[in-house]
């Protein structure tokens, strides 16, 4: 009677989580499994085609220019984007540490670009960049009156824009998360390092780095994989032009599946973002577990 009562008691946790599982089941494990699976087949809807082709959207995709300027501009996408976050997101993180009068109230309104969706951010940037009638221009013209750029229409400044408002956009909610970090750290330690002598830069160097590194490496992982999967900004703001010079692989990937209704390829193309995604979240655990930012 003992042992019936205690194996029941172990499979009453099962059962009460078992909805919530079948339901998580239903809504991320089905979707990857059809997803690889629609990727070995050629599937058209525009075309009523639906028929087994292996390997060949994989082929297909890494012969395509218009996918290899994609994977390009997301690698430097965010690759500048994160370096920008790390450096700037410490900086001002540091900044909103000070104590200073009206500290609770920089700390709320600097988190208002990060709560504006990225879809009203993007047409805003777009109207912002505009040679005619944009805000930067217009103040460029304050010092320069004859200054005339098109920022959207050339490659070069086009990548920088996106890159610029996204960095807008996230990098105070990054600051905060860091500043939570800066919180932990007691403020007897640094007046202990001065009463021993230590300057600013030797205590944001020994104290500081090594006690938020690991918080903030491990920050760097959802932030990457929202970098990775950065879709909305791109559609509102440039559509991924001029040409497909600001199309990221996400950006890509929609395209294909919901205006080209190419879905095997998309799906594809879907299977090798995923695979990057999952071996830097390994790879960045990895080194967040690794001696190096044990204190």
């Amino acid at each position: 009677m003992y042992k019936s009562k205690s194996k029941a008691m172990l499979l009453l946790p099962w059962l009460l989580v078992l909805p919530v599982v079948i339901l998580r089941a239903f809504t991320t494990v089905y979707p990857i499994i059809t997803t690889v699976t629609d990727s070995f087949f050629d599937i058209r809807l525009l075309a009523g085609k639906n028929e087994f082709c292996g390997f060949s959207n994989y082929v297909k995709m890494f012969r395509d220019p218009k996918v290899l300027i994609s994977i390009s501009f997301t690698v430097i996408f965010v690759l500048v984007s994160m370096f920008f976050h790390l450096l700037l997101g410490v900086l001002l993180a540091l900044a909103l540490n000070m104590k200073f009068k009206g500290q609770r109230f920089l700390r709320t309104i600097v988190l208002i670009p990060w709560a504006m969706p990225s879809v009203v951010a993007g047409m805003a940037a777009k109207w912002a960049f505009n040679n005619d009638y944009g805000l930067i221009n217009d103040l460029i013209r304050r010092i320069i009156p004859s200054f005339n750029y098109n920022w959207l229409i050339y490659r070069g400044s086009a990548r920088a824009a996106v890159i610029a408002v996204d960095l807008w956009k996230d990098l105070p909610f990054f600051a905060i998360l860091v500043l939570s970090n800066l919180q932990f750290i007691s403020s007897d330690i640094y007046e202990a390092a001065k009463v021993d002598g230590a300057s600013t830069w030797q205590s944001f160097t020994q104290i500081t780095l090594p006690l938020i590194a690991k918080g903030v490496a491990t920050l760097c992982i959802p932030f990457t994989l929202w970098r990775l999967t950065s879709f909305d900004l791109v559609y509102s703001m440039t559509s991924g032009g001029p040409g497909e010079d600001t199309a990221l692989i996400a950006y890509r990937i929609t395209t294909e599946a919901f205006t080209n209704l190419n879905i095997g390829y998309a799906s594809a193309m879907a299977v090798v973002l995923f695979l990057i995604m999952l071996a830097f979240s390994l790879l960045n655990m990895k080194l967040t577990n690794s001696k190096k930012f044990e204190t």
